[in-house]
């Protein structure tokens, strides 16, 4: 009988194990509440139309035809009897999945840091949604700003954009919002030109600070050049509706707040009875095997190594989807045993970031670089890790479209 394997999730992780599996050795089935794959190192660029949204996106029934796709949730696990409980994202209805062996891939969600206000007042970066509901409300901003009705301090405040967090995501968001500014806001809403602001806030004593300290400092004097005022060392206190509490004592009355401050647990990943590190991911051992469990596997953000910490990014996942498949193709072989497969181990290709005005930094193992030369290797690096032609062809095809003739404001 085909061994029946069930992998929650269609990140990075996810899609590189699917991608990479023998379709022959088992019987798949994914479950996940979105039904593709997203390239998410190229979301911010799609918050202001510098790339349309679907151009990042790959359906998974499309990629992995292979396997059996259920858009549900995981809400709950029995090992006991390897059953999966599963919540219907369409009706709520929760019905069982059976497995052999189980792969959790189900990356994580903002962390909030249980700040009161951030849920309902804030907009997160992670998904094709959120993205959209940020590029529609900054238009809208700007649209309500424009109208003979609207007050000074009301248009002010309107076009007050304030960025929570200073990690690749906060500020690759900042960098694609600037470059707005000076393009699309500068040809069709000059008259506001003059009021539209940025603010990142960081709780820490810099931006990027996985990156290379200089190059740290070189996008924030980029940034300072361009308007964008820093708020360090300073966390967040308490959100409200247009209000952002800090520590300090100052309140910053914003139209926008983007909160981009890591990764939290979510609720299935909380809910397991597995053994967590202090972030809450699950700890596995160097075949991914979550601790004191034999055919259950865990990768991606939700996850890592309970004797080294792996950073949660999209290369060292896709490095981890493309192991765990080797080693499940070769243990369902008869002629192997596990004990004959290597453990994981990850490699830094190094990291890459976009900080506006056609510059970007490159922290890579043999190279400290940043300008306009970087930014032609990150945008020749991001086209080359697309997933489809497709993909490639639509985000070559946005970059060259966006140059050409602007980003499209349409308000839909």
């Amino acid at each position: 009988m085909t061994p029946r394997l069930v992998v929650l999730g269609t990140g990075f992780g996810a899609f590189s194990l699917l991608k990479n599996l023998s379709p022959s050795r088992y019987a798949v089935t994914v479950v996940s509440p979105r039904n593709h794959f997203l390239f998410s190192p190229l979301l911010p660029s799609t918050t202001v139309g510098t790339i349309e949204f679907l151009s990042i996106a790959e359906p998974i029934r499309t990629a992995v035809s292979y396997a059996n796709f259920v858009q549900a949730e995981a809400v709950g696990l029995d090992t006991s009897r390897k059953v999966i409980c599963c919540k219907s994202v369409f009706d709520g209805k929760e019905f069982p999945i059976e497995y052999d062996v189980l792969v959790i891939a189900v990356g994580a969600e903002s962390n909030t840091f249980g700040i009161e206000g951030v849920k309902e007042h804030t907009l997160f970066l992670k998904e094709l949604a959120h993205a959209r509901a940020i590029r529609q409300k900054v238009l809208d901003n700007f649209e309500a700003a424009s109208l003979p009705t609207i007050s000074e301090e009301e248009r002010k405040k309107l076009l007050h954009f304030v960025v929570v967090g200073g990690g690749p995501t906060g500020v690759e968001y900042a960098a694609e919002l600037a470059d707005f500014f000076d393009d699309e806001v500068k040809a069709h809403f000059p008259h506001l030109v003059q009021d539209a602001r940025i603010t990142l806030v960081e709780a820490g004593k810099q931006i990027l600070s996985t990156f290379d300290e200089r190059l740290s400092r070189y996008a924030t004097k980029l940034f300072q050049r361009r308007r964008i005022k820093f708020i360090m060392n300073t966390p967040v206190k308490k959100v409200e509706a247009g209000k952002v509490y800090l520590s300090s004592g100052e309140v910053l009355e914003t139209g926008l707040i983007v909160w981009s401050t890591g990764n939290g647990a979510n609720a299935f990943v909380k809910s397991l009875p597995f053994q967590k590190d202090s972030a809450g991911r699950l700890l596995t051992d160097r075949y991914l095997r979550v601790l004191g469990e034999k055919d259950i596997f865990a990768l991606g953000d939700c996850a890592t190594l309970q004797d080294y910490t792996q950073p949660a990014t999209a290369q060292v996942a896709m490095q981890a989807g493309k192991y765990l498949a080797k080693l499940l193709n070769e243990v369902s072989a008869p002629s192997k045993a596990e004990k004959d497969i290597a453990p994981f181990e990850r490699q830094n290709f190094g990291m890459l970031a976009y900080i506006g005005k056609d510059e970007a930094l490159a922290d890579l193992p043999f190279m400290k670089w940043s300008g306009f030369l970087t930014w032609i290797f990150w945008r020749a690096a991001y086209l080359t890790k697309l997933v489809s032609f497709k993909n490639k062809l639509q985000v070559l095809f946005d970059w060259i479209r966006s140059r050409i003739f602007g980003r499209d404001i349409s308000r839909f």
